[in-house]
């Protein structure tokens, strides 16, 4: 690397050779004792190899902080952009091991609005700084061990611009109750399409092992995901750990309020440095208006540099039952 014009380094060098009869730094008589004829190449520039004395020496030393300085921007923002990018904030939501009944339709909507999140387009992506999310997921019950659920993103950007993102389908199944096993247990498996401008990761798969107890008023639940890219940067990392979990105490018959966690801390194979994990805190209720009702309200706050750091969920749901017989009329399902 050339010297900067002016640097403090290229004036000390430039007097050296002008003054033969200074003395050195590094203890020589004066310049005239140097070998100046041998002389090694580094980059533009031409050293003397005998004496090492102390304004090369810290020519070299910035000459490298300018390099390595660069170079630790370019990686902090490339990291930054990748954290980021790869946020998902369409359903936030931890699951339950229950499924749906046979013979009926859950219809939620999931409202998210970020509050404070990134700012400018990275990698492509949109920010989502003031945007909402808004995300219908509809939900049939197969038998009393299975489910099938659809999912249709949106996002309202802040500019006011109302597009569609992706389309995700989820198999469940669950252990049935027959089984009498200690704790709730079921598998989801979702699988779907994002829009790049949305997710730099267009096509992906989650694996969801749920596991969740009643115990007196407490409720335990915990999601330990895993999830694989097949198509964008993700590839790379194979398969990556989200960890969801949720704790909430029933306050009276119909009103519950706890605690939801939801981080994803990157690839099995070795977990991304914390300031680059996503993790977020939500406060949550949960209010029972009525059996075929659902609804959840939160307040999420991002604890890592890479996680937007606030935003507002929503979540509200309504069960309908189907009865046999094609002609047959919606609904209510008996309390």
């Amino acid at each position: 690397m050339p010297f900067r014009k002016g640097s403090s380094s290229a004036v000390a060098l430039r007097s050296a050779v002008n003054n033969p009869t200074r003395r050195a730094p590094c203890g020589c008589a004066n310049f005239d004792d140097m070998e100046f004829g041998k002389l090694e190449r580094k980059g533009s520039i031409e050293l003397p190899m005998k004496c090492d004395f102390y304004v090369l020496r810290k020519m070299r030393f910035d000459c490298g902080a300018i390099s390595a300085a660069r170079l630790l921007v370019l990686l902090v923002a490339v990291i930054s952009a990748a954290a980021v990018s790869a946020q998902d904030n369409y359903e936030i939501q931890v699951y339950g091991s229950d499924v749906v009944a046979p013979r009926s339709t859950m219809f939620e909507i999931h409202s998210n609005f970020t509050v404070e999140g990134s700012k400018t387009v990275q990698d492509g992506v949109l920010p989502t700084n003031h945007a909402e999310h808004e995300t219908l997921e509809i939900t049939q019950g197969i038998n009393d061990w299975a489910e099938v659920g659809f999912y249709v993103f949106t996002s309202i950007q802040s500019d006011g611009g109302w597009q569609w993102v992706g389309d995700h389908i989820r198999p469940r199944v669950r252990v049935p109750e027959s089984w009498h096993w200690p704790v709730g247990v079921s598998l989801s498996n979702e699988i779907g399409y994002q829009r790049a401008a949305f997710s730099p990761d267009t096509w992906t798969w989650e694996i969801r092992p749920i596991v969740d107890k009643k115990i007196g008023p407490w409720y335990l639940a915990f999601n330990p995901a895993l999830d694989r890219s097949w198509h964008g940067p993700g590839v790379n990392q194979g398969v990556t750990f989200s960890p969801n979990a949720k704790f909430s105490y029933d306050f009276t018959k119909k009103i519950a309020g706890g605690l939801e966690y939801y981080a994803s801390y990157g690839s099995l194979t070795g977990f991304d440095a914390l300031r680059d994990q996503q993790q977020q805190f939500f406060p949550a209720i949960d209010v029972d208006f009525a059996p075929q009702w659902e609804f959840n309200f939160g307040v999420g706050v991002g604890a890592t540099r890479s996680t937007d750091h606030l935003i507002v969920k929503c979540i509200i749901g309504r069960r309908f039952s189907w009865p046999h017989g094609g002609a047959a009329k919606l609904k209510n399902p008996s309390p």
